[in-house]
């Protein structure tokens, strides 16, 4: 063999994808729990079970239409101009400093909003790999249309979902 001939191929790591789907799998349908006492003391109202998956994939759906805030600093600059919509917060910040002056600023603007247990899931569902604080819904944000895109499919659980959080923010009893 000379010097410059590549030796024969052995099994590498990469040849066995399928392994690695299934707990890739397994690591999205895990459900993330958290304790709790870690959750934000000023979260309320908090997100059930039921209503959590309704605004997950409404936060997704508006995700791939481009239609979300995400971040502190894109909501607050989004509430400051007047847009519109819905604002999920995440209930496992540390410190609550960081999003603690969110829930007036809108209900200020006259927008309603909710608390979900984890950021590690806001993250998730808005389509982004990193935890994400908050997540403001904004249907009627002016965007640019690419072609061939079809109209929001998601405003039917966007409107149960904003039905719903107006109903537990009346609720809520201190």
């Amino acid at each position: 063999m000379s010097r410059w001939t590549t030796p024969p191929r052995t099994s590498s790591p990469l040849q066995s994808p399928k392994k690695d789907k299934s707990s890739k799998k397994d690591k999205e349908e895990k459900e993330i729990i958290i304790p709790a006492e870690d959750l934000s003391p000023i979260a309320q109202p908090l997100a059930q079970k039921k209503l959590l998956k309704k605004l997950h994939k409404t936060v997704k759906k508006a995700s791939k239409s481009r239609q979300v805030k995400r971040g502190v600093k894109e909501v607050v600059k989004g509430i400051r101009k007047g847009e519109k919509g819905l604002l999920i917060l995440a209930a496992d910040i540390n410190p609550m400093d960081i999003i603690s002056h969110l829930p007036v600023m809108a209900e200020e603007a006259g927008i309603p909003y909710i608390f979900v247990a984890s950021k590690e899931e806001l993250g998730h569902a808005s389509s982004t790999k990193r935890p994400t604080s908050c997540v403001m819904v904004c249907p009627d944000q002016k965007r640019k249309k690419k072609e061939g895109e079809e109209k929001e499919d998601y405003r039917e659980t966007y409107e149960e979902c904003m039905k719903e959080v107006a109903k537990l923010d009346t609720q809520v009893v201190f």
